[in-house]
């Protein structure tokens, strides 16, 4: 079976176990995933399973990418902010959902070789930072859609600060041990909080 018909089975995966946006699966279906994992592990990629990369890191599986996405609501007309661009897998799909992506990685090594990868793919619309992503990126606020792909132990309050008025923001809380992914809604200074599934990320890391 070639990559391109096992991104098809994939997709029908997803659909399966609930994926209902029909333009996150279409972009699911396009994003070449193995670009974005270790050559040996290139035969795995549309397999519904985090992969291990480089920097002791992993590229999230693709259901989970779905669902995340998907809560976003994205209509095409947002800047969305993402903390933790890893391989850059999840930054590729959000691409092609919104307006622009401000994507902040804190290991080089990865915001170096995903900015290489998403360029050479034919992604324009990404703007790349390197830092402490629990810190936001404050010069781009407010931001309609945050996404967050490592685990906090609470809400951060400095990405909620980020959120437009309506905007959304979906973050994994918890510990090391059971972790909660949240739907995050702000309206004017009102918070709504909304669980989506339990998951496993690893730990947002904050120098601050």
């Amino acid at each position: 079976m070639s990559l391109r018909e096992q991104a098809d089975v994939l997709v029908r995966q997803l659909k399966r176990e609930g994926i209902r946006d029909l333009n996150v699966l279409e972009a699911i279906r396009r994003t070449p995933r193995e670009r974005f994992v270790p050559d040996a592990l290139r035969s795995r990629a549309y397999e519904n399973t985090a992969l291990p990369i480089e920097a002791d890191q992993t590229i999230s599986q693709p259901s989970i990418v779905a669902l995340m996405t998907e809560a976003l609501e994205l209509d095409g007309s947002e800047t969305v902010l993402e903390i933790g661009t890893g391989s850059g897998y999840q930054t590729a799909i959000l691409a092609q959902l919104c307006d622009r992506v401000v994507t902040v990685e804190r290991i080089e090594e990865l915001a170096n070789s995903a900015r290489e990868l998403l360029t050479e793919i034919g992604y324009h619309n990404i703007e790349y930072h390197f830092g402490d992503g629990a810190q936001g990126y404050q010069a781009g606020a407010p931001y309609a859609a945050i996404i967050v792909t490592a685990s906090a132990a609470a809400l951060p309050q400095k990405l909620v600060n980020q959120l437009a008025d309506g905007g959304r923001m979906v973050i994994p809380v918890g510990s090391e041990a059971v972790q909660i992914l949240y739907r995050v809604t702000r309206h004017g200074d009102q918070i709504h909080q909304k669980e989506l599934c339990r998951c496993r990320f690893v730990p947002l890391i904050t120098e601050n």
